[in-house]
C-alpha cells in the first residue's frame, strides 16, 4: 500500500492567513435554511474520526460481457438529444487492455505487449509514438506524470513535469499595468524545461523488460515512413494553424504547401524520426547533454527563449509516494503535488462520501452536491499547491475525512455558494494526453503527458522535429490573474527558477472493495481533467453504469473561478438545468472538453473504451 502524505504541522496557521479572499471554513454560515431540493442524509464526523460508510458489496462475477461486474445501473436523467451513447466503442480483451489519445497508438502498445513486454513497456512505447501521431498534446518537448501499479500491489508515482529554466522570474510574464502577456502562451519565453524523455527512461529503467530501444522503436517507423492523417488530428492543425505559421519550422513541419495537410494526407516527418533514433540509440543523454540539447539550445537563442544547456543538463524526473483515497470501499490511487488533480479528487470524492445513497445521475440535487463540492476542492487546490520541493502545505488536513465534513457542512441545499467574482478567461485549451494499459500479469499504468496549449508554445525545435510546451503558464504568472484554463491561483504556485508549476493532471488507478485492479484511467482537458475522472468513477461506483455508459455520460464542471456551473451541452434535461438556476448556480454549456481514456475489469477479463469526444482507440487481446 502507498503511504498517504503527510500532515503539515503547520497547516492551520497557513490556513488562517492563506485564503484571502474567501475562506472555506467560513462556509460553515451558509447551512441549510430549509425545504425545498431534498438531499440524501448526510453522516456526520468529527476531527480524526474516519466516515464510517457501510461496506459496499464486491461486484459480482457474472460472464455478461463488456461491462460486467458492475452493479446494476440505476435510472439516469440525460437528455434524448445526448448523442455520444450511440457513438461509444467498448472494445473487451480476455488478457491485456491499451487504450490512448490515438488508434495507431494504441496498436503500437499492443504489439509490445504481445512482443513480451510489461504495462511499463507498452506505456513508454505509446507515449514515444503519440509524439509522431497526436502532436496536438503528446510530445517529447513536454512532461506529465505517470502512476503504476505492479501486479503484486506495489503502487508507483512518477513525476516529470517540466520545470522553470534558471533564467526564470517571479514577473517575467506581466507589463508594467500588472496585466498578463501572451509570451506566456505562444513562443519561446513559455517553454519550460522538457521532462517526458527523462521520466520515460526513468519507468522503463525501473520497471521495463524489453529493450530501451525495441520500446522506442515504433515511433521511429511512424515518424519515418508517415502515417495517415485522419480528420480529427487535421482539425487540431487546422484550428492551430495561425499560430503554427508564425515560426518557420513549425510552419513547415505542419502547413507544407502553406496548407493544413486534409485527411487522408501520408504524415512523415524526417527530422523527429532522426530525434527518435537518436533518442533510441543514446537513451536521454542525447535530449539533455548531446546534440538534440543543442538544437533545444540554439531554438531558445533563436527566438529569446530562457532555456540553457545547464538546465536541461540539470533536469530528473522524480519518484513520489502517490495518494491513497478509499472511496466506499474502494482504493483509488492517484498523483500527489505538484499535481493539484490527486488533492482536488480527494477533496471532492471525500465530500461527496458522506451523502448516502446519492441521487440519480443527471438530477439536479446529485449535480448542486457535486458543484458544490468542487467549487470548495478547486479552492482549495488554487490557494494551497504548488511544487513540494519548493512549498509547505496542509495535505494532510486537505486530504482528511474529517476536513471533508467541515466543507460539507457548509453546503447549502437551498443556494449555490457564490465565490468572488473574478474577471477573466473562461477554462479553454487541451493540454495533455491520456494512456491506460493493464498486461497480462495485472501490471497497470496510468499515465497522462501535457504540452499544455493545443501545440504548446507553437515552436517545433528547428531540425529536431518536436514542439515545445508553453507550460510556464501553469504557474501563477499574476497571482489572482486567470491563466489560460481561468484557474486563478496564488503564491504558492508563482514562478521561481527550478520550480515545477501545478498541474491537473489526474492518472488514477482504482481496486474494488477485494482489493483486486478495477479501474485505470485519467483525462486531457486543463482544469476540467479532475471533476472527468471524478464523474466517470462515482457513475460507475455510485450509479452503477459500466464503463461504456459511464465515459460516455454528460460532464458538468466547476472550478470555482469564474463561478460558473459548465454543462456539457444537450447532456442534461431542461427541468434539472432550470433547478440549477433557481438554486442561484450561473450556468451556461459548452462542448467537449476531455477525453477520459479508461480501462475496467470484467468478468472475462477488461474491457477498454476510448472517449468518444475525441480521435482516441482501445485495443485489446
Amino acid at each position: 500500500m502507498a503511504p498517504k502524505l503527510d500532515v503539515d504541522p503547520n497547516s492551520g496557521q497557513r490556513a488562517q492567513f492563506g485564503m484571502r479572499g474567501f475562506s472555506v471554513l467560513g462556509l460553515l454560515v451558509l447551512m441549510a435554511c430549509g425545504s425545498g431540493i431534498k438531499l440524501p442524509e448526510t453522516i456526520p464526523v468529527t476531527p480524526d474520526v474516519p466516515v464510517p460508510i457501510p461496506p459496499t458489496e464486491a461486484p459480482p462475477e457474472t460472464p455478461a460481457g463488456p461491462g460486467a461486474g458492475e452493479r446494476a445501473a440505476r435510472p439516469a436523467l440525460i437528455s434524448a438529444d445526448w448523442p455520444l451513447g450511440q457513438r461509444v466503442r467498448p472494445v473487451a480483451g480476455e488478457h491485456a487492455m491499451v487504450v490512448t489519445s490515438h488508434p495507431l497508438a494504441s496498436d503500437v502498445g499492443v504489439d509490445i505487449l504481445r512482443r513480451g513486454g510489461n504495462a511499463v513497456d507498452a506505456a513508454v512505447a505509446v507515449a514515444f509514438a503519440l509524439a509522431v501521431v497526436h502532436p496536438v498534446a503528446g510530445n517529447i518537448g513536454g512532461g506529465g506524470f505517470m502512476v503504476i501499479r505492479q501486479h503484486d500491489g506495489g503502487v508507483h508515482a512518477l513525476d516529470f513535469r517540466e520545470a522553470a529554466p534558471s533564467g526564470a522570474t517571479r514577473s517575467m510574464y506581466v507589463d508594467s499595468a500588472g496585466n498578463v502577456l501572451e509570451s506566456s502562451l505562444t513562443g519561446h519565453r513559455s517553454v519550460g524545461v522538457p521532462g517526458s524523455v527523462a521520466g520515460l527512461y526513468e519507468a522503463h529503467r525501473r520497471f521495463g523488460h524489453l529493450r530501451w530501444k525495441e520500446v522506442v522503436g515504433p515511433a521511429v517507423g511512424l515518424a519515418r515512413d508517415g502515417y495517415t492523417v485522419d480528420g480529427v488530428r487535421s482539425r487540431q492543425i487546422g484550428r492551430e494553424a495561425e499560430r503554427l505559421a508564425r515560426f518557420a519550422a513549425s510552419r513547415a513541419q505542419f502547413l507544407g504547401n502553406a496548407e493544413v495537410p486534409p485527411p487522408g494526407t501520408r504524415f512523415v516527418q524526417a527530422d523527429l524520426a532522426r530525434t527518435l533514433q537518436l533518442i533510441a540509440d543514446s537513451g536521454p543523454q542525447v535530449f539533455y547533454q548531446g546534440s538534440v540539447a543543442e538544437l533545444i539550445v540554439q531554438e531558445m537563442t533563436r527566438g529569446g527563449g530562457l532555456i540553457t544547456r545547464q538546465d536541461l543538463a540539470r533536469y530528473r524526473a522524480k519518484w513520489r509516494d502517490p495518494i491513497e483515497i478509499l472511496y466506499r470501499g474502494y482504493t483509488i490511487y492517484t498523483m500527489p503535488p505538484p499535481s493539484g488533480g490527486g488533492v482536488a479528487l480527494a477533496e471532492i470524492l471525500n465530500v461527496m462520501e458522506g451523502y448516502a445513497p446519492l441521487p440519480p445521475f443527471g438530477s439536479p440535487e446529485l449535480m448542486h452536491l457535486q458543484t458544490e463540492a468542487m467549487r470548495r476542492a478547486y479552492l482549495d487546490r488554487n490557494t494551497f499547491l504548488g511544487d513540494p520541493d519548493f512549498v509547505s502545505m496542509p495535505t494532510g488536513r486537505l486530504l482528511a475525512k474529517w476536513y471533508a465534513g467541515t466543507l460539507r457542512a457548509g453546503i447549502d441545499p437551498q443556494h449555490a455558494t457564490p465565490t468572488p467574482p473574478v474577471a477573466g478567461l473562461h477554462p479553454e485549451g487541451t493540454e495533455t494526453t491520456h494512456l491506460s494499459i493493464v498486461d497480462s500479469e495485472g501490471n497497470a499504468v496510468s499515465c497522462t503527458t501535457t504540452l499544455n496549449n493545443d501545440f504548446g508554445s507553437a515552436v517545433t525545435v528547428t531540425g529536431a522535429g518536436f514542439l515545445l510546451n508553453d507550460e510556464m503558464d501553469d504557474f501563477s504568472t499574476a497571482p489572482g490573474k486567470p491563466n489560460l484554463f481561468g484557474l486563478v491561483q496564488g503564491e504558492a504556485n508563482v514562478i521561481a527558477p527550478g520550480k515545477r508549476m501545478l498541474s491537473a493532471m489526474t492518472p488514477s488507478i482504482v481496486l474494488d472493495t477485494a482489493g483486486r485492479l478495477y479501474l485505470v484511467l485519467g483525462s486531457p482537458g486543463g482544469s476540467r481533467i479532475t471533476t472527468a475522472v471524478y464523474q466517470v468513477l462515482s457513475d460507475m461506483i455510485d450509479q452503477g453504469m459500466p464503463l461504456a455508459s459511464a465515459v460516455a455520460a454528460p460532464r458538468l464542471h466547476h472550478q470555482a473561478s469564474p463561478d460558473v456551473l459548465y454543462l456539457e451541452n444537450q447532456g442534461f434535461v431542461p427541468a434539472s438545468i432550470d433547478s440549477l438556476v433557481g438554486l442561484g448556480h450561473k450556468v451556461t454549456t459548452w462542448n467537449y472538453k476531455t477525453e477520459v481514456n479508461a480501462i475496467a475489469r470484467t468478468a472475462a477479463g477488461w474491457v477498454g473504451v476510448a472517449d468518444p469526444r475525441r480521435g482516441g482507440g482501445a485495443a485489446g487481446y
